[in-house]
């Protein structure tokens, strides 16, 4: 029987028919769904080029990926329009997930092969450089601070090489296990600050990642009503779905 919750929430999709590479928008029917199963109402807004958007309003906000032409056409609209009320924001507080080019754009900067910088918004004390080959395969890493055990799988598709620095408690998402991760060096994948979170997980993430679809969720709920408290689901496929794509990647 579904709970009926006091509780709602509204959520930000943020250049929905830009930044859509490998299913993304699927993020979003599962938070829909997630909270649905709960009771909670979740309102989605999507903003797109020249929308304007009161970011205090929101409770959550997603970001996807997007190939180089379309990241190109949002950059200027990011930057001046968007971009700083999300910084403010997120300092304050507001559950984030960006996707591989929308983690990018919220890093420092991002530096092209020919050494051009593409100046970011700077959320994430991290950097991006421009790689001669590509990091392309599916990604199990390891995830402790959503609980004992936890871990992520996804699948990466990115030439860009994300270094984190250590300001303000910037820590990487998680340990790979399989795949490459971030920069394929340091073994971090992703990051967190505060309550925004930055992946090269495609796939998309969250239906395969039910742990951190429900993290976002419960932080939305904490910061807006205090109580970030969820009704357990049984997530009995999720589950084993999970597990065993789990398995089949880190024995690759």
């Amino acid at each position: 029987m579904v709970r009926t919750d006091r509780r709602a929430l509204r959520l930000v999709h943020l250049y929905p028919d830009l930044l859509n590479l490998y299913g993304d928008r699927g993020n979003i029917i599962t938070l829909l769904r997630r909270c649905e199963w709960r009771g909670i109402p979740l309102a989605v807004e999507r903003v797109s080029l020249n929308d304007r958007f009161a970011f205090t309003d929101a409770d959550l906000v997603f970001m996807g990926g997007g190939s180089d032409r379309e990241q190109t056409l949002l950059f200027r609209d990011f930057q001046e329009h968007k971009g700083p009320a999300l910084v403010e924001a997120a300092e304050s507080g507001l559950p984030l997930l960006s996707v591989c080019g929308g983690y990018q754009l919220l890093g420092r900067y991002y530096r092209t092969h020919t050494g051009a910088e593409m100046p970011g918004l700077g959320l994430f004390d991290a950097w991006t450089t421009a790689g001669s080959t590509r990091l392309i395969g599916n990604v199990v890493a390891e995830a402790p601070f959503l609980g004992d055990g936890v871990s992520l799988v996804g699948f990466e598709n990115h030439s860009g090489r994300t270094f984190l620095g250590d300001r303000g408690g910037i820590r990487p998402l998680a340990q790979v296990v399989a795949g490459h991760g971030n920069n394929g060096k340091d073994k971090g994948e992703g990051a967190v600050y505060k309550n925004a979170i930055g992946t090269y997980l495609h796939g998309p993430v969250l239906p395969k990642n039910p742990a951190l679809a429900d993290w976002l969720i419960a932080r939305a709920l904490e910061r807006r009503y205090g109580d970030g408290s969820l009704t357990p689901l049984a997530d009995t496929w999720e589950r084993k779905a999970h597990g065993s794509v789990a398995r089949r990647f880190a024995s690759r």
